[in-house]
């Protein structure tokens, strides 16, 4: 993560990420909203619940080494590893920032 120039919010989201779910929910706007695996999860509450349940079912480390952006959307690819089927795979995090908080992440392969 130190090799990119991650916007603040960004990158203390995937520090949040070693962490706990409040933590993570700390880094989204009051209405965040996360999309992942098909399932929305919106509000502080919601998403906080989101990374506890994830990080109940697995244990991983998330490595971001692109950059991209595409008009007010940053796209992170990331390489995930854990004890999860498939592991080690590539996701795409495409974050929209509000008011330097995260105002909606979407996690897809």
């Amino acid at each position: 993560m130190k090799d990119l120039d991650l916007p603040e919010p960004i990158a203390a989201y995937f520090d949040a990420d070693r962490h706990d779910g409040q933590a993570v929910a700390r880094c989204f706007t009051r209405e965040g909203v996360v999309l992942d695996e098909g399932k929305a999860h919106s509000g502080h509450d919601a998403i906080e619940a989101w990374k506890n349940e994830s990080a109940a079912k697995y244990s991983y480390t998330a490595k971001p080494h692109t950059l991209q952006t595409q008009g007010s959307v940053y796209i992170v690819t990331s390489q995930v590893s854990g004890d999860f089927p498939g592991s080690p795979l590539d996701l795409r995090y495409a974050f929209i920032l509000e008011r330097g908080r995260i105002a909606s992440l979407e996690i897809a392969p």
